[in-house]
């Protein structure tokens, strides 16, 4: 796998231990603080896929998320967070995927496998049908 991935976390252990499990999957890592960060990183760097924490200092993960969009809306973008109930919210904010925390790192992966592979048609068709990528059972029957 050969992806460029921004993770964007303001927690230094959850980019530090994540990265090393992506970069382990073959993935090029690059990390973020915060929003602003990521945006700046964007701006500068071609990225293949973002995993975004919402809860962070300077520009929170929603602020982000918006900017994200409106560099480019079919950038694949999965929502990581330990706030309950963000699901709703996220997807029709457009994300690709939401995944609370602590995160269940071999479904993570192979989201991650699927979604970096997923063809553009596809994913401008769930775009505009403001769906996921992929929902997990247990946030499925609470939707």
């Amino acid at each position: 796998m050969s992806a460029n991935v921004l993770l964007v976390d303001d927690d230094h252990s959850v980019r530090q231990s994540l990265g090393r499990v992506f970069e382990s999957e073959g993935y090029s890592v690059l990390a973020a603080t915060n929003g602003q960060e990521a945006l700046a990183i964007l701006a500068q760097t071609p990225v293949d896929l973002v995993l975004l924490d919402l809860n962070m200092p300077v520009v929170n993960g929603w602020d982000a998320f918006d900017q994200i969009r409106d560099i480019n809306p079919f950038l694949p973008v999965i929502v990581i967070t330990a706030k309950p109930n963000q699901h709703q919210a996220a997807v029709e904010a457009g994300a690709t995927a939401v995944f609370e925390k602590p995160l269940a790192l071999p479904t993570l992966l192979d989201w991650m496998k699927r979604i970096v592979t997923e063809p553009l048609e596809l994913r401008r068709r769930r775009l505009v049908n403001r769906e996921t990528f992929c929902m997990p059972s247990a946030l499925a029957a609470s939707a």
